[in-house]
């Protein structure tokens, strides 16, 4: 881990950097291979596998079958957990939901707006080395609150050509049961364009590496809409002397340990927490199984000393992190000068752990400095906002001379004309 002291601002810019594979060759890859799903189909994916998983599937398709062998396969504990974040997600998410209000603008003109489910969603849930069910619990959840009709999950298969049997179950816990065998770039093609096998959908949500989310952004240029450009992931700590080290370390590995490209960085006004921090970070990397990976990250990771908390604010919110931890005493001054974050853990025990697995927020969220206009997935982020208006005869007559004025300043007569046949139509009425 790379330790700056006191860095002056202009070099802060550098700072915020994430490390970045050549966009060129992404981009040329990707392009590669969404050509080649939409030309091959299923094909195209089966031939992925085989290369890029090293799998030789016969079907993308999960059959009910696997579904049911992988669900039996699940402990009674790993369940019990699943159904506690299940609960709590749920929970969260559905309190989201906003009801219709009706707004009289003018006299006689009524406006409101309405909620519509996506109706085709792709759900993006990355697999391989580390299966995560919790993301599938993250998008699957609000997606069925929302009511989106149809829900395609795509997901690499694990070595063995099967798909982890906690996914299975918490897709089933869930009520989806529409399953593919598909990772990678790939999936974000076959969701966009439609294969044999995979339907083609209208939204595709989740995260993943480099190549996903260059996918996404090509993607989106077909027309397909996505939850954000979510790639590797990130957190940043805010820390000072009452901050534990060892919870500190132990919260900058978890995020280490995603892949060799995500990033961890400390913002500390202690030099002393920052050399303990690093001391405890050294240890517990020794004891990680994933640790010939978290270590590449923590090679890309910086811990930088500051001179008062509000430079270390000023910089996260320049950084702006997926994930924020705020391990500092007198936190309620500091919080309202949190502008850019994906999720913010406040105090020594709300690791980001929490957040990732059970509290019930989302863990889906902005990363690469995009936390600076984008939130991350909500039950609003599988929904359409359709506004409503009603205008009785009295909100044509409010409003309908300022509406000829400006239809004619523009030189839309056509505009104007609708209005003025409606305005004539009532005058001559109330005349007769």
């Amino acid at each position: 881990m790379k330790v700056f002291n006191k860095p002056n601002r202009q070099y802060w810019r550098t700072l915020c950097q994430r490390p970045l594979l050549n966009q060129e060759d992404i981009s040329e890859t990707v392009l590669s291979l969404l050509e080649k799903v939409k030309t091959e189909g299923d094909k195209a994916l089966i031939d992925c596998a085989k290369t890029f998983d090293k799998v030789e599937l016969n079907s993308i398709t999960v059959s009910d079958k696997e579904i049911k062998a992988g669900i039996n396969n699940v402990s009674d504990e790993l369940k019990s957990a699943i159904k506690l974040a299940y609960d709590n997600i749920y929970q969260f998410h559905f309190a989201q939901q906003s009801p219709k209000e009706l707004i009289e603008t003018t006299k006689g003109v009524m406006c409101w707006r309405e909620s519509r489910a996506i109706e085709k969603v792709g759900l993006y849930i990355p697999g391989g080395s580390a299966p995560l069910f919790s993301t599938l619990l993250m998008l699957g959840i609000p997606a069925k609150i929302a009511g989106c009709k149809e829900v395609v999950i795509c997901t690499p298969p694990q070595q063995d050509g099967t798909i982890s049997d906690a996914i299975l179950y918490t897709a089933n816990l869930i009520g989806l049961d529409t399953i593919f065998k598909v990772g990678g770039a790939q999936a974000i093609g076959a969701m966009t364009y439609g294969t044999e096998s995979i339907p083609q959908v209208y939204k595709v949500f989740g995260p993943g590496n480099q190549f996903v989310t260059k996918a996404k952004e090509i993607c989106q240029l077909d027309g397909i809409g996505i939850d954000m450009p979510a790639g590797p992931s990130e957190v940043l700590i805010i820390a000072d002397d009452s901050a534990i080290p060892a919870f500190v370390a132990a919260d900058l590995l978890s995020q280490a340990e995603h892949g060799p490209d995500s990033q961890v960085i400390l913002l500390s006004t202690s030099q002393s927490l920052i050399d303990e921090t690093i001391n405890e970070l050294e240890k517990q990397l020794e004891l990680l199984p994933r640790k010939e990976i978290a270590e590449k990250a923590i090679q890309n990771s910086k811990a930088i000393l500051l001179e008062n908390m509000e430079l270390c604010f000023e910089l996260s919110n320049a950084y702006a992190p997926e994930h924020l931890i705020t391990a500092i005493d007198n936190k309620e001054d500091f919080l309202p000068m949190i502008t850019n974050a994906g999720s913010v853990f406040i105090g020594n025990y709300s690791c980001e752990s929490a957040g990732d697995y059970a509290s019930g927020t989302n863990h889906t969220l902005p990363t690469n400095g995009y936390a600076r206009q984008y939130s991350g997935v909500s039950l609003d982020s599988f929904q359409k906002k359709i506004t409503f208006q009603e205008l009785s005869e009295n909100g044509i007559l409010n409003i309908g001379p300022a509406v000829e004025i400006m239809a004619k300043t523009e030189q839309l007569l056509a505009h104007k004309n609708a209005m003025t046949l409606r305005l004539e139509y009532i005058k001559n009425k109330n005349n007769e």
